[in-house]
């Protein structure tokens, strides 16, 4: 992942300020997930709260990653795996990113602004192409 220092500080600025209100952020973003995507929601069989909690756990170790990123891949990989398995699409990785960041906009409000998104974009992006790229293609 190709970061500069100060998009690296942006994210985790950014993620320091919704750390208090992190299930409900969550809870935000699969609604706005479900209403981009009304047939991801199949793909979930388990209490949308522990799934949020999951989801910021996740993030976190992002964050706490950002400098050491390739020690996330494995994870990522094996992620985006078991993602396949449930019956993601590639595709959907786009949707996921567009309402994440719709998420975080809603949660940080004028501090989410056009630096702390393309941060943010950088770090989803970089996920989304581990994920996607860890399930071999189709013969």
């Amino acid at each position: 992942m190709n970061m500069t220092r100060e998009q690296k500080q942006l994210v985790r600025d950014s993620f320091a300020q919704i750390q208090e209100i992190a299930g409900p952020i969550a809870l935000l973003f699969y609604g706005k997930l479900f209403e981009m995507d009304p047939g991801a929601r199949k793909l979930f069989h388990n209490d949308l709260r522990l799934q949020g909690t999951k989801l910021m756990t996740t993030l976190g170790s992002l964050v706490d990653s950002l400098d050491r990123f390739e020690r996330m891949q494995g994870v990522l990989a094996e992620l985006g795996r078991r993602h396949t398995e449930f019956g993601v699409k590639p595709q959907q990785y786009e949707t996921l990113k567009v309402a994440l960041l719709w998420s975080l906009r809603q949660a940080l409000g004028p501090s989410f602004d056009g630096e702390t998104q393309a941060a943010w974009t950088v770090v989803i992006e970089a996920v989304n192409q581990v994920m996607i790229g860890s399930v071999p293609a189709a013969s």
